[in-house]
């Protein structure tokens, strides 16, 4: 079953879902507001999310970009919008299915076990394994030698790009591009996190495990030898 977080203001339609799947024997929480839903899915870690979009502090559109930036949780929009333009945009903006109010629990249900399949389908690219890490891309969460690392956001995405690429030495443009999404900027800032992530990872730049600066070039993660 499914660890469930459920974002819709309406005490009712609230109160409805939580009780139908809380029988169908998922996991559910529930918020009220897109804060509160950022705030829970950067803390705990979710399988699915049901989101709603007339929220009081934020429109739902917004709420889903926002959750977009911090993890790739499959997302399911609930509303009564019926808009087609409305729903193509959603899908193209990350949305992972979208159902329009009302509609029954058993519709809810054979959505989100499609959108779950789909999503565990992926199981083995979305966990990144070298040497003792373990990087849930999806919970965001990172583990070295069993330990849970406590890393930031930035930290989090910059150790988990290296980690997709095992081996290869990355250069300092891309990952200013990818990771920081610019074009350009001061290497100091990839420094500064490098550091910050060598230290997490028990290393350092004289005495590196995980991580290896090649001076001009760029940076690999690869396997303590």
């Amino acid at each position: 079953m499914a660890s469930v977080l459920v974002v819709e203001d309406d005490q009712f339609v609230r109160s409805a879902l939580i009780r139908h799947l809380t029988e169908a024997a998922h996991t559910v929480r529930s918020v009220g507001t897109a804060l509160e839903a950022l705030r829970e899915v950067a803390q705990v870690g979710f399988d699915v999310v049901i989101l709603d979009l007339g929220l009081p502090d934020l429109d739902g559109a917004e709420a889903l970009k926002m959750l977009r930036g911090i993890t790739d949780v499959p997302v399911i929009i609930a509303t009564a919008r019926d808009d087609e333009s409305e729903i193509v945009r959603l899908l193209n903006a990350g949305a992972d299915d979208y159902l329009i109010k009302p509609f029954s629990v058993e519709h809810l249900s054979a959505r989100m076990t499609a959108v779950l399949r789909r999503s565990r389908t992926h199981e083995a690219d979305r966990v990144l394994r070298v040497g003792g890490l373990q990087i849930d891309v999806l919970r965001r969460q990172a583990v070295l030698d069993g330990a849970p690392l406590d890393l930031t956001r930035r930290e989090f995405d910059l150790l988990s790009f290296l980690a997709a690429r095992p081996g290869v030495v990355v250069a300092r443009r891309e990952l200013l591009s990818e990771v920081w999404q610019q074009s350009y900027g001061d290497d100091q800032t990839i420094d500064v996190h490098l550091s910050w992530l060598r230290r997490k990872l028990g290393e350092t730049a004289a005495r590196p495990r995980y991580l290896h600066t090649l001076r001009g070039v760029g940076v690999k993660l690869e396997p303590p030898r």
